[in-house]
C-alpha cells in the first residue's frame, strides 16, 4: 500500500527536526509554500502538520505560523506510525542507513502472558523479536507476542501504550549494550479489538536519550 501523502511530508520533516537540520524555534514554510513543494493540497498539509504537532515536533503560534518546538525529541507515537513497518518508522526519523532484522517462533505462553492475552496458560503463541541498528548502533529491541489465529494489528481498535525508564530485560541490554545498571526507555503496548480482545503485546526498548515519556491512549481507526 503506497504511504499517503500526509504521511510522506510530515515523515520528512520529522527527520529534518530529528537531525537537527530544522533546530528549536524555525518556523517552517507556510501552508501554499508546502503544498507547492510536495505537489498536494492545503487539506494534505494541514494533515501532516496536524500529526507533527501530535508527535510533539512542532508547535503552531495563531497568525504566526508554526514553529519546530522547543523540545524536538518528545514523541506521540501516531496511529500512522503503528501502520507501517519498522523499516518505514526508523527512516522517517533519520537519514543514515537503518537495518531491522526479525525472529518468529512458537512458544507455549506463559502464565503471565496467558493472562494479559486472555489465553490458558501453556497455548501456543507467537514471538516475534524485532532488533533495529542505525549505522550499526543498535537503537531498538522488542518482543511481541500473539495468538497464533492473530496475523497482525488490523483487527486492532485501540493501542494502549505505557512507556517510562526502567533496567532492560537481559535481552535487551545486550542487544543496546547498556551498561549494567542504566535505565533504558521502555515501551509496553496492547492492542484491543474492538470487542475488548486483546489481540497482540509488545515490549519495546530504545536507549534511554531517544525519547521522552508519557502515557496515552488512542484509537487506531
Amino acid at each position: 500500500m503506497a504511504e499517503p501523502a500526509y504521511v510522506r511530508i510530515a515523515g520528512e520533516y520529522a527527520r529534518r527536526i530529528r537531525g537537527g537540520e530544522l533546530p528549536p524555534g524555525t518556523q517552517l514554510p507556510s501552508y501554499a509554500e508546502i503544498a507547492q513543494q510536495n505537489g498536494v493540497s492545503d487539506i494534505v498539509v494541514r494533515k501532516a502538520l496536524e500529526l507533527l504537532q501530535s508527535q510533539g515536533l512542532v508547535r503552531s503560534v495563531r497568525r504566526r505560523g508554526v514553529f519546530v518546538a522547543d523540545r524536538p525529541n518528545l514523541v506521540r507515537v501516531s496511529p500512522e506510525r503503528q501502520m507501517e513497518t519498522a523499516e518505514r518508522s526508523f527512516q522517517n526519523e533519520s537519514d543514515q542507513q537503518v537495518r531491522v532484522e526479525r525472529e518468529t517462533e512458537q512458544i507455549p505462553a506463559t502464565s503471565e502472558l496467558a493472562g494479559a492475552l486472555g489465553i490458558p496458560a501453556g497455548e501456543e503463541i507467537n514471538h516475534v523479536i524485532t532488533r533495529a541498528a542505525e549505522d550499526g548502533r543498535p537503537i531498538s529491541i522488542s518482543d511481541t507476542y500473539h495468538p497464533l489465529d492473530v496475523a497482525d494489528i488490523s483487527g486492532a481498535a485501540f493501542l494502549e501504550e505505557t512507556i517510562s525508564d526502567q533496567l532492560p530485560a537481559a535481552a535487551h541490554a545486550d542487544w543496546l549494550r547498556t551498561t549494567p545498571g542504566d535505565l533504558v526507555k521502555t515501551v509496553h503496548q496492547r492492542f484491543i479489538s474492538a470487542d475488548k480482545r486483546i489481540v497482540m503485546i509488545s515490549d519495546i526498548s530504545y536507549p534511554r536519550d531517544r525519547y521522552d515519556a508519557f502515557v496515552f491512549r488512542m484509537s487506531l481507526k
